[in-house]
Formats: structure tokens, sequence, C-alpha cells
């Protein structure tokens, strides 16, 4: 065999090699979680090497090759630190021109490889624009180049009607829907760098559809008003998707540095503080942090504080108000409320719900409502008590299918009699949960337990798939008996709803009474119970039981 053919098959065996030692290196480096770009190069690096390893041993034997050898070995060795662009060596293309044509394909591919890496790792694949990380990176960096005279400016932009988008006409028309609105936020940035104001900003998907802009020097506040202006006239326009034109809109949040935070993280706290704001104000538009946000965000901060210790101190307590019947005044039951007994004083749901909510707390005070109403209605069932007992279902919870799921096992497991338990679900949520949640509802209603609608008449319902829920009661909202006892319209239109629910083969509930005039009138267009302040305040339990002990027909109203 000639020197030459030698050459040419210790060359091919040691590349088959190479390749070979890659594939395995790379995967057992992506195995044990080392970063891919990482994982890659040293997997190329070592199948290089262990290539080369073959080659020196096949042919070291050979002289006329030693040269060329050396001179792939000094260019692996450059490799190694990075260098994957430098030509190969003359030496080793004029001894060993396969092993060069090799090495030179290998490391074309490997440096393509690896900037599709560092574009996966900095870009968002959706849109193009910098990803989260990329994002903070970029813009800590440039706000420790501004220093303290920096006028750095960040906008935090939320879309508006996304989830509909994505709900109605699926993720992948999502998508599309996402790289538009990155192509409108490049053009708002290429507009304000063509009138020569300053830098382009950077534009950043943070996650779903939250973007963000960051202007690194942006001194006047009433050009970052114009700019979000500018955005929101963007994002108004419709969008052209699947045959059809989509509009959605955006709210906005800005934040400047250093009145608005220190570094980027208060700044982005900030920023999405005012976009909150702006979703509370209407949607639609444009927010500055304030003074006055910042002491709103203060004040959530001590809330969320407060709660937590609330639950590890247990300062939670139900209070009881009564039902009664409209035909003859008899108790048919009472609603339990969440009361918070902090130490400044009682307080009402309305104080604590919606951040208890925000921050998942309300997880835990659910599984301790859950826990109290269970052992609540054992003990009635104890006592010969017969009058339902009913609890408000929260937005959180009736999302979470898990959550009937530990009542049903906490009334079994006190054995707690189910036909007292009744669930009050909003008119709103009830319209909107899951397939999961209506199935672990029916579980609890053949249990025994009863099922009311809340606040109806506030919100707006599907009347078909209202019929079809498995519903006893439906509570009319205060707001629609509020004017009856003086208003014909209001009569006629509370009137007219309770012939709805009537048909609808439900109980009608009123409840916020608070005048007998209005008791009056709601027993004679047809209600059947009655709840409010003119029936009972809400008590706690003991002063509830004993009320009720003392209830007749003649004295249950006034």
């Amino acid at each position: 065999m000639t020197g030459l053919a030698l050459w040419n098959r210790t060359s091919s065996l040691a590349i088959g090699a190479a390749a070979a030692t890659l594939t395995a290196v790379g995967g057992a480096l992506l195995a044990i979680d080392v970063p891919a770009a990482e994982a890659l190069g040293l997997a190329a690096l070592a199948g290089l090497l262990a290539g080369a390893a073959g080659i020196l041993g096949a042919a070291g034997a050979r002289h006329t090759f030693r040269s060329s050898i050396a001179a792939a070995v000094d260019r692996l060795g450059s490799a190694a630190l990075g260098d994957l662009e430098a030509e190969v060596p003359a030496r080793l293309r004029q001894g060993a021109p396969a092993l060069a044509t090799a090495l030179e394909e290998l490391f074309h591919k490997l440096h393509g490889n690896l900037e599709s890496v560092h574009r996966l790792a900095m870009f968002d694949t959706v849109t193009g624009l910098a990803n989260r990380p990329h994002f903070r990176r970029s813009a800590e960096r440039m706000l420790e180049e501004g220093g303290d005279e920096a006028a750095a400016v960040l906008f935090f932009i939320d879309l508006d009607r996304f989830k509909a988008v994505n709900d109605t006409m699926g993720h992948a028309v999502g998508d599309v829907m996402l790289s538009m609105v990155a192509n409108r936020l490049r053009a708002v940035a290429d507009r304000f760098a063509a009138l020569g104001r300053g830098e382009p900003p950077l534009i950043g998907r943070l996650a779903g559809d939250e973007f963000t802009l960051f202007f690194a020097h942006l001194p006047d506040p009433a050009e970052a008003e114009r700019i979000g202006g500018g955005i929101i006239a963007a994002l108004t326009e419709p969008f052209a998707l699947a045959g059809q034109e989509v509009s959605i809109g955006a709210s906005i949040g800005i934040a400047r540095f250093p009145y608005h935070g220190r570094n980027l993280h208060e700044l982005m706290r900030s920023a999405d503080a005012a976009m909150y704001h702006a979703k509370a104000r209407g949607r639609g538009r444009v927010e500055s942090f304030s003074d006055g946000l910042a002491a709103d965000m203060a004040e959530r901060v001590r809330l969320e504080s407060e709660l937590r210790a609330a639950i590890e101190r247990r300062e939670f307590t139900l209070v009881f108000q009564p039902q009664l019947s409209a035909a003859d005044g008899r108790i048919v039951g009472a609603e339990a409320l969440l009361r918070w007994q902090h130490p400044e004083g009682m307080k009402l749901p309305a104080a604590f719900l919606t951040r208890a909510e925000e921050t998942g707390l309300i997880v835990e005070i659910g599984d301790w409502v859950v826990a109290q109403m269970a052992s609540t209605l054992a003990r009635w069932g104890r006592m010969g008590i017969e009058q339902r007992l009913a609890i408000n279902v929260s937005a959180r919870e009736i999302d979470d299918a898990g959550y009937f799921r530990r009542l049903r096992a906490a009334m079994l497991a006190a054995k707690a009699p189910a036909h007292l338990l009744e669930l009050e679900l909003s008119e709103t949520l009830a319209m909107h949960c899951s397939e999961a949640v209506l199935r672990a509802i029916a579980a609890l209603r053949a249990d025994g337990a009863s099922i009311a609608i809340d606040d109806f008449g506030t919100g707006y319902s599907n009347l078909a798939r209202l019929k079809r829920m498995p519903v006893d009661r439906v509570k009319l909202d205060g707001s629609v008996i509020e004017h009856i006892a003086d208003s014909p319209d209001a009569r006629g239109i509370a009137q007219a709803v309770i012939a709805l629910i009537h048909g609808l083969g439900c109980e009608a509930v009123a409840e916020g009474i608070e005048t007998e005039a209005q008791a009056a009138v709601l027993r004679i267009i047809g209600c059947d119970v009655l709840q409010g302040y003119a029936m009972g305040a809400p008590m706690a339990e003991a002063d509830f039981l004993a009320w009720a002990q003392d209830m007749t027909p003649c004295c249950a109203i006034g």
C-alpha cells in the first residue's frame, strides 16, 4: 500500500473516530446539564483530539507525516482556546490535504453550531427580540455605563387582549401576532432614531405577551410620554391574521432612572406597577410611576407580610349571616363570611382578599376555611341543625379542581353532612370554570351539597351554559334590589330576573337587603329567600346559634 493511500485511510478512520467521540461526549455533557454551547465546544474538541491521537498513532511510524501531524495538533490547540476561524497551517494542507479539509469542514460546522446556540441563548425564537436574560444583562450593562448621571427610561408593555387571540385562533396564530407586535415596536424605535433623538432602544420580550423597551438616555419625560403614545397607536392598529382583522391594544408602564429605581430590578418593578395601574384605569393607556404608586406598592408589600403573619397566628375567623324564607320567616340557612381579626381591628374581605389572590396566599386561607367549614358542619350535624351553610368560592379557587376535591375529602374525613353545605360561585366565574372543575363540583353535589350562583345581575351570563350547570339557587346582587322600594323600573327588572331564575328551576335569593320596605317588595314579586342586615347582621357562631334558637316566624323581619 502506498504512503498516500495509507494516509488517506488513516485520516478517514481518525475523522470517523472524532465524529463518534463528538456524539458520545456531547450526549454525556448535555445529560449532566452542561450548558449547550459549552457541551458542544468541549465535545467537539474532545472528538478532534481523539481523532488526532488516532492519526498520530497510525502515522507515528511514518517520518514523512510527522510535520503535518505536529501542525494538526497545533491547530487543535488553538481551537481549544476558541479559535475556530483561522486557516489551517500550510504545511498541514501540503502534507495531509484530506485531514486539512476535514478539519476545516468540522471547524466551520462547529462555528455555525455555536452561533446558533448563541442565538438561542440570547434571543426569543418567536420574535427575534432579546429574551429575558439577554435583556436584563444588556440593560444592566447600559445602566452601569451611564453611571449616576444616566437618564434611562424603561417601558413595560403588556398586550391587552392577546389571551383571547390564543384561545380562539390557536397558539400558532398567536405566535404570528407576537412577531408582528415585535416588528411594530422596532418601527417605533426606528422612527425615534431617525429623528435624531438618541440611540435606538433595547427591545425585549420577557415572557408571554410582555415586552420591554429600554432607552439608555431619554432625559425629557414628555418625550417618554410621546413614545408611549406612539407604541399605543402602533399596537391599536388592527392586525391581519388568518384572513381577518384582529385588534388587541396594550397597556404601558414607564419608570425613569434614578427617580423610580436605582437598578434594573427596581425599575422593572416600578414600570410593572405603573402598567397594572394603566390596566386598572381602563387599559389602552400609558402610566408613569408616581409617588402614589410607590405608596401603593409599599402598602401591598406590608399587607402581604401581615397576611403571612395572620396565617401563622390564625387570625382569621368565620361569621354567619342568616338567610330567611320570604314566605314564613323561617331560618333556612346562613352564609359563612371570612373576617380577619387584625391587631388594629376587624377587617372585611374587601380589604385583603385581592392581595391574597395576587400573592397566592388565598390557597392557604382557603384551606383553613375548608377545614373550618368541615368541622362546623360536622358539629351542626351532631346538634341536629338542618339549615344549610353557604361558603363563597374565590376566583383563584374556582380555577382549581383540587380545591373542590380537598373540600370533599375534608367533609368526608370530618363526617360532616354534605346536604348542609352550599357553594356560592360568582356569576362571572361560574361562566368560565373548566370541565374538570364542573366534574369536581358535580361530585360534591352528588354527595348532597347545593350550588348557588352569587352576584347575579352584575356580569354577563350565558343562559344556555347556566342551564346546564348543577345550580340550585341564584342570588340577586344587592345592586339589583337597591331601589326596588322606590323605583318602578327597578321593581320590574328585579321581577323579571326572579322569573328568569324560576324558569331555570332555581330558587331566587336576594342579598344586601337593608330595609323592611325592600323585603316587602321582594316577597310580593316572588323572591324565595332573603338575606341582609334587615334580616340579621353577620355574627359569631355562638351568637348565631343562640339567635336562631330564639327566632320565631312572627319576629323574623324587622
